[in-house]
């Protein structure tokens, strides 16, 4: 199964009524397995979702990717431009999905490349008034649409998971790093 959603019919579903029941990454786990792998489970669900009405939205309204919003997202907050080197760490990905970008943004009058004015030799890229326009204006429904999908929580609800995620990317850096530098612990292996 792939990493996106697809509506299929469940046959269990179709013995209580013929309804459709909703097939996602989430499925794949059971009640007896460990609390964390349902948990990334659910995550990822939930982002695979949101994630496929941006770039349904991104297609459908504007004809465009989410790879070429990113870029253009992050030239917006660098008006001086930014390096290609720089982008592709920035995007993380790798210089030649940067460059292919950047050439059908180019192509189309959104990205203008100049050279660097701290070191000659490197190019910068750069939103083009025309790019900037057309960013906002993708940048506006993105907002909205995530407004939309969110819009099933309070207020409170949204902060508290802000704080929860804030405290659980916090301990994923800190078991990321080196091993050298990580606390000595024991992981929790089921709750």
């Amino acid at each position: 199964m792939g990493t996106t959603s697809v509506l299929r019919r469940n046959h269990a579903a179709e013995l209580m009524g013929g309804g459709v029941a909703l097939v996602d990454l989430e499925t794949r786990a059971t009640k007896d397995d460990h609390q964390a792998l349902r948990l990334w489970l659910r995550l990822l669900s939930c982002t695979v979702r949101v994630e496929n009405r941006v770039r349904s939205g991104l297609r459908q309204e504007f004809a465009t990717t989410l790879p070429r919003f990113d870029l253009m997202a992050q030239l917006e907050r660098y008006p001086a431009g930014l390096r290609m080197s720089e982008l592709s760490k920035r995007l993380m990905v790798s210089g030649g999905n940067v460059t292919g970008i950047t050439d059908q943004l180019e192509r189309e009058g959104f990205v203008v490349r100049t050279l660097d004015r701290g070191d000659r030799r490197a190019i910068a890229v750069k939103l083009t008034p025309a790019g900037l326009k057309r960013f906002r204006e993708m940048a506006a429904s993105h907002e909205q649409w995530i407004v939309e999908l969110l819009g099933g929580l309070s207020p409170e609800e949204k902060q508290t998971m802000l704080g929860t995620l804030s405290k659980l990317k916090s301990h994923l850096s800190a078991v990321s790093a080196p091993a050298s530098s990580r606390k000595p612990g024991s992981v929790e292996r089921r709750k």
